[in-house]
């Protein structure tokens, strides 16, 4: 019962400390990080472990399949080059770097030391685009910022399972893994296909309309990768492949209901873990303090600020090389006459700084057994960073934005713009051949939406019959107030009719404000 009270304890401490956050501008992970030092120093609240297997999945999956369904594959292809550069580079540069100065500087065994690598290499985009998403920065650097961190994860956490199973087995030499990798990835990348195509063919349409369909929807998450890990599969893959196929043909299939109903709780489900992955960390790392002492310990923190600095400038050097060869190279194209856009510098810095790390280390160091080499020195590094980079960085980025004074970028309300615009004319094109009164009204409604649809600067905007619809709605809400006030209906009625007014709400205001904000 105490562990379900702290738990509720920290929901509501997170909640408090998100409008904070948003009020002052700032992304949420960095003030989730400052939480759970908050938590980790307070000695009433009682230690919680997690089986290495379960938060893994627990942790992991959800967040895989959130990232992955969004993830557009046109936008991976188009961009190719530079998330090659991220995903592969930067991250296998990253853990290189890092499990050198384990092995140099901690004595970490090779193995462990590489863990320690995979564990800090990913980045995790969530707080980045949290700022980003503010200043209206280019929508490909953001879609470069989100693919990377879907792949990266995938990445890392292979390197992550394979140097684990090394140092679980100290005879086997960590090579022997590798072979197994060219089995694992299609071998994965096919079971989630298969369980997308489950889900799409038999689970869409037999729980349509039904909260089972989100209950199946989980089921499905984790049974794509219990299955593959079962069939010593990559179960990262697994997921990212389910997610990914479903994000391109789940839309057609599901209903709107389902959608609406789906995404809210997926956004609840991944905050939330989230909330307590920051948490768990702060605890851990206050018993890890707490069985260190005096030079051990200062060891232990000075090793765990030099992997801080380590991870932060291996990625802002990497970025800036690989901006100044894109940059080279472009100029000999244009030099031969070649129409090509130059790599903006600005924007190089901006990438190189956004890589704060979060969800996906937090939950591999989770992952570690209680006995693995090294454990409490990797997740005491492992959360220097997290913390670290997000107060750091996090702090800093919006800042930095301002500072390198980078031009906004409206092409996204300008495809609105489009897309409304084609929409309407459809709608139009539909009714044309109607007659009457009603038809007439609903054509007058179109046609106010097609010329705000127009305007590329606030595409979406209320009509003239939105905010008089939204005004009958609110009279309709007061009468039945007054209706089950005064006991002329009972609450079966009541409810049933204010579902009713809030469908007939949210149809009747802009698309920006029916999506729920992240915080």
């Amino acid at each position: 019962m105490d562990i379900f009270e702290n738990v509720l304890v920290m929901l509501v401490a997170a909640c408090l400390l998100l409008q904070l956050s948003r009020r002052l501008a700032l992304p949420y992970p960095s003030m989730l990080a400052l939480a759970g030092v908050a938590l980790g120093a307070m000695p009433w609240v009682p230690h919680i472990s997690l089986d290495p297997h379960l938060a893994l999945a627990l942790f992991i999956a959800p967040a895989l399949l959130d990232s992955a369904f969004d993830t557009s594959p046109r936008e991976l292809r188009r961009n190719w080059m530079p998330l090659v550069s991220l995903v592969l580079v930067a991250v296998l540069l990253t853990t290189a770097v890092v499990a050198w100065a384990g092995w140099a500087f901690a004595g970490l065994p090779l193995a462990a030391a590489i863990t320690l690598g995979a564990i800090v290499a990913p980045p995790d985009a969530v707080a980045a685009a949290a700022v980003m998403q503010q200043f209206r920065i280019p929508r490909r650097t953001l879609s470069i910022i989100n693919g990377e961190s879907l792949l990266n994860d995938a990445v890392a956490l292979l390197v992550f399972g394979v140097a684990v199973s090394a140092a679980g087995a100290a005879h086997v030499p960590m090579s022997s893994s590798l072979p197994m990798l060219l089995v694992a990835v299609p071998g994965g990348a096919l079971v989630g296909f298969a369980f997308a195509k489950l889900n799409l063919h038999f689970g869409a349409p037999l729980f349509a309309g039904t909260r089972s369909a989100i209950i199946f929807q989980f089921v499905m998450t984790f049974g794509a990768w219990i299955v593959a890990e079962r069939l010593h599969l990559s179960p990262i893959i697994s997921v990212v492949a389910f997610g990914m196929t479903l994000g391109q043909f789940a839309p057609k299939r599901h209903a709107p209901r389902d959608r609406v109903h789906s995404y809210a709780v997926w956004g609840a489900v991944v905050f939330t873990l989230n909330v307590l992955a920051f948490f768990l960390m702060g605890l851990q790392a206050r018993g890890i303090l707490t069985r260190l002492s005096g030079p051990q310990l200062a060891h232990a923190l000075e090793f765990a600020g030099l992997v801080l600095v380590l991870v932060i400038a291996v990625r802002v050097a990497w970025v800036q090389v690989y901006g100044a060869a894109m940059r080279r190279y472009k100029l000999g194209l244009i030099a031969r006459g070649r129409d090509v856009p130059l790599p903006s510098r600005r924007i190089n810095l901006l990438i190189g700084w956004s890589g704060m790390r979060g969800l996906v280390t937090l939950a591999t160091a989770f992952a570690l057994p209680e006995d693995f080499p090294g454990r409490d020195l990797i997740v005491l590094a492992a959360f220097a960073v997290v913390l670290g980079t997000l107060v750091i960085q996090g702090f800093t980025i919006g800042p930095l934005i301002k500072a390198l004074k980078i031009a906004p970028d409206d092409s996204l309300e300008r495809e609105i713009s489009l897309a409304r615009t084609t929409m309407m004319d459809a709608a139009l094109a539909a009714l044309e051949a109607e007659t009457g009164g009603e038809a007439a009204a609903v054509r007058e409604e179109y046609r106010a939406a097609r010329t705000l649809a127009q305007d590329t600067q606030q595409p979406q905007a209320k009509t003239a019959h939105d905010r008089l619809r939204a005004a009958a709605i609110r009279a309709q809400r007061r009468a039945l107030d007054a209706l089950r006030h005064g006991g002329q209906i009972e609450d079966d009625v009541y409810h049933q009719l204010e579902e009713e007014m809030d469908w007939a709400e949210l149809n009747a205001i802009p698309a920006s404000d029916v999506r729920l904000q992240s915080v």
